[in-house]
């Protein structure tokens, strides 16, 4: 892998539903360090363009890289760069929030420092006293944040967020905003779709809208 590739890029990536165009063909490269937000509205496409991109839905055509090693011919190489968190994060019903946290870590190579690391998230975002329970048992907004938690608490060069705040409190957000930008000074790239103009204006090194399942710059 060559250290100049751009930590995501999409060729003529494109997603059909039958006869339904859901995302037209596009091209999008983010390098290193850059944080793009994604705008539109409901039903524009934003959340299938993260899909394909994380090929949780394979793309009808078109390829995708990460960090210069394909999604399909490379997968696991593409995978161990790359963290996608759904607006609506989905859980193991037998795993604690805790155990959730250690078993993405060691899924990832990631358990060196991982007492320290989970502790410190989990107290940041307010879930260190629900830390031994169930996801299941949470509100949203928990949901979420946890959601969240399990993206950042593994290495990644990419990161790919739907709506992450939507259903959080404002200390949350502002929070979530603050790891956003740490990650960007180590070099690392996020991708975000958001309906909130003010977290654009904060965060966005580029802003993207999609129309009708085509993508445009602002």
């Amino acid at each position: 892998m060559n250290s100049m590739e751009p930590a995501l890029r999409a060729n003529d990536l494109s997603r059909k539903f039958k006869n339904f165009e859901a995302l037209a063909p596009l091209n999008l490269t983010i390098d290193p360090g850059e944080i793009v937000v994604l705008q539109g509205h409901n039903g524009s496409g934003k959340t299938t363009l993260l899909n394909c991109l994380s090929y949780l839905i394979p793309p009808s055509t078109g390829t995708v890289e990460v960090c210069g090693f394909d999604m399909v011919e490379q997968e696991q190489e593409a995978r161990r760069r790359l963290v996608y968190v759904p607006d609506v994060p989905r859980f193991y019903l037998e795993l604690t929030a805790w155990e959730h946290l250690r078993f993405i870590a060691a899924a990832n190579s990631a358990l060196e420092g991982f007492e320290t690391r989970a502790e410190t998230l989990l107290r940041d975002f307010r879930l260190w006293q629900v830390r031994d329970q169930f996801p299941h048992r949470f509100s949203r907004g928990m949901r979420l944040k946890l959601g969240l938690l399990l993206g950042l608490i593994r290495p990644s060069s990419i990161l790919l967020l739907d709506e992450p705040t939507s259903a959080l409190d404002q200390e949350a957000a502002q929070l979530l905003t603050e790891k956003l930008l740490e990650r960007k000074q180590a070099g690392l790239a996020t991708l975000l779709s958001s309906h909130d103009p003010a977290l654009a204006d904060r965060l966005a090194d580029r802003t993207l809208v999609m129309v009708e399942g085509k993508l445009q710059s602002e």
